[in-house]
């Protein structure tokens, strides 16, 4: 199915909940720009923060009354990419990478370690993710955006993929607590696909609940979180599948992304169940 994508390079992989390839597509050691696949990986950096103790889920953080958990769940209140406040924390679900460059700053000034210094040694480094990188800051410049500019590939998305099913960095509870609904009920637009009722989020990750339309499949179960890029990425996590899926490729997302990637889903969950 990926071979007729209308794309100039493509990678895959299924990875099953005790970490082993179900198969894989395509050169796996490409890099790819990441986009807002990005966001999980900084969202997993700020929760070994918490669970070092270097900050709290519920301390302040960005716009007055918003919160750790309010920028990691886009309902702090700041615009899409701007520092301005469009709502009362808590309030709607906006979709927001200022919100997780706001996180990125505040996890460097708590540990004293530019975030993507600290994401390499807090994520990238223990699951052997070699290939992956957030740009650090250059002389006279501007960190990569912990929102959308990390690089890595299909193999390296594997091991976190692993990671996300069966967790060493972080404790389960804390992962079930990242991966389920946080402030429940509240409706926003989730980008490329428009207005959900309700638009549930996690820590850091979308959750698929009863959304329509969506990004992964028709058979995708309730419980499947992960997110997609706008540099044509994806990766999905579905628990009751066991069972997760990378896809990287190297065409902006689109109307052949919406066509393309559902069909994939259900066929990867077909094949799995048998």
């Amino acid at each position: 199915m990926i071979e007729n994508w209308p794309v100039p390079t493509a990678a895959a992989a299924v990875v099953r909940s005790d970490g082993s390839l179900a198969g894989s597509y395509g050169p796996t050691g490409h890099r790819f720009p990441l986009a807002s696949v990005t966001k999980p990986l900084a969202a997993y950096a700020v929760l070994v923060a918490v669970e070092e103790g270097a900050v709290e889920l519920d301390e302040p953080a960005g716009p007055e009354g918003a919160t750790v958990r309010h920028l990691l769940a886009h309902t702090s209140g700041l615009a899409f990419d701007e520092h301005r406040s469009m709502a009362e924390p808590g309030t709607r679900r906006l979709y927001s990478n200022a919100g997780f460059e706001v996180l990125g700053d505040h996890i460097a000034k708590a540990t004293d370690i530019p975030f993507p210094e600290y994401l390499r040694e807090a994520v990238l480094e223990p699951l052997g993710m070699a290939a992956t990188d957030l740009p650090p800051a250059t002389a006279g410049g501007t960190p990569g955006s912990p929102a959308k500019d990390g690089v890595s590939t299909v193999a390296d998305l594997a091991r976190f993929a692993a990671e996300l099913q069966a967790p060493r960095l972080l404790s389960r509870a804390t992962l079930d607590e990242a991966t389920s609904v946080a402030f429940p009920g509240l409706t926003g637009v989730l980008p490329g696909y428009g207005h959900q009722r309700p638009n549930d989020w996690g820590l850091g990750f979308e959750i698929r609940d009863g959304k329509a339309p969506h990004w992964t499949g028709a058979s995708s179960s309730p419980r499947t979180f992960g997110h997609f890029g706008q540099s044509g990425t994806f990766l999905w996590v579905d628990p009751e599948a066991a069972a997760a899926c990378v896809a990287l490729a190297d065409r902006p997302f689109g109307p052949w992304a919406v066509e393309a990637w559902p069909p994939l889903t259900d066929a990867v969950l077909a094949e799995l169940r048998g």
